[in-house]
């Protein structure tokens, strides 16, 4: 079909499709094949064209020489360096047009305490497509942080997701059980990183048990676990005897088959309680070996 032949409308929604706010080429391209698309397009080539500005700025002040290059890197670390909240904000709207980054870090401290929470609530369907790694360890998270990334994952971002970095992000009871469901719906999940977290019980019975099952005439719970989780930190936490019997449990249960290593450092639980979880991921080491 002859571009020409197409309302102003569907040339609008094909050159939104276009738009890529760290390569505009395509899209500015498109607008000037005609003098009425380019009237069309007005209003959003100059928006676009903010945006990118924007993301160039960003660029910079992450160290990276252009948009160009945070397009196509695999693996970007991002160590103190001034961002602020708006920035983290920023970032997250790009998760869409980052399809070869791979592994994230983040430790931005001038962000404060919802720079987390804004990144991640800019991640739609599909955000970081190809991330595996996901670090945000000595950041706030907090409870509304931790909230916010299981919306994110909810609405399929981090699709890949292997490894997730939360250490010492300040996220409670209230904030694991929000995010709990999420976890147990990334399949992939190998390395959960919690050490430093002030959440107890409460937070990691909802990480590692199975739900209860449903009321009458309820529909099931989502499917799902973390059945392929090979290492669990949970250092320095608020876990009592409690915690650990329910992960214990978890273990007989074979709701965790693939976890071969739990640290519990620095945790109020009795040395008893410790000892049954390192019993019972003995006993689930011995199952995985057996021959199936």
């Amino acid at each position: 079909m002859a571009l020409a032949a197409l309302s102003g409308d569907e040339q609008c929604i094909i050159f939104s499709q276009l738009c890529n706010v760290l390569d505009t080429r395509v899209a500015v391209a498109f607008s000037s094949t005609s003098s009425e698309l380019r009237a069309l397009t007005q209003a959003p080539r100059q928006q676009l064209k903010a945006d990118y500005e924007a993301s160039a700025a960003l660029c910079r002040k992450m160290g990276l020489r252009s948009c160009k290059e945070l397009r196509e890197v695999k693996r970007f670390r991002c160590l103190q360096k001034g961002l602020s909240a708006d920035d983290l904000a920023t970032l997250g709207t790009l998760g869409s047009v980052l399809p070869a980054l791979e592994s994230l870090s983040l430790y931005e401290p001038a962000a404060g305490p919802d720079g987390v929470q804004r990144l991640v609530e800019k991640l739609g369907a599909g955000a970081l497509p190809a991330v595996t790694i996901l670090s945000f360890s000595s950041m706030h998270v907090g409870d509304a942080g931790a909230s916010a990334l299981a919306a994110a994952l909810g609405r399929g971002a981090l699709p890949r997701l292997m490894q997730l970095w939360l250490s010492n992000a300040a996220i409670g009871d209230a904030g694991l059980v929000a995010l709990a469901p999420a976890l147990r719906r990334r399949p992939a999940l190998e390395q959960l990183i919690l050490e430093g977290n002030p959440f107890g019980d409460e937070g990691l019975t909802a990480l590692v048990a199975p739900p209860p099952p449903p009321p009458a005439g309820a529909l099931p719970p989502p499917t799902g676990g973390l059945t392929k989780l090979k290492l669990l930190n949970l250092g320095y936490t608020q876990i009592t005897d409690a915690g650990c019997a329910a992960l214990a449990a978890a273990l007989d249960s074979g709701a965790l088959p693939a976890l071969e290593a739990v640290y519990m450092n620095g945790i109020p639980a009795s040395a008893a309680a410790i000892t049954a979880v390192f019993a019972a991921l003995e006993r689930t080491a011995s199952r995985a070996a057996m021959p199936s």
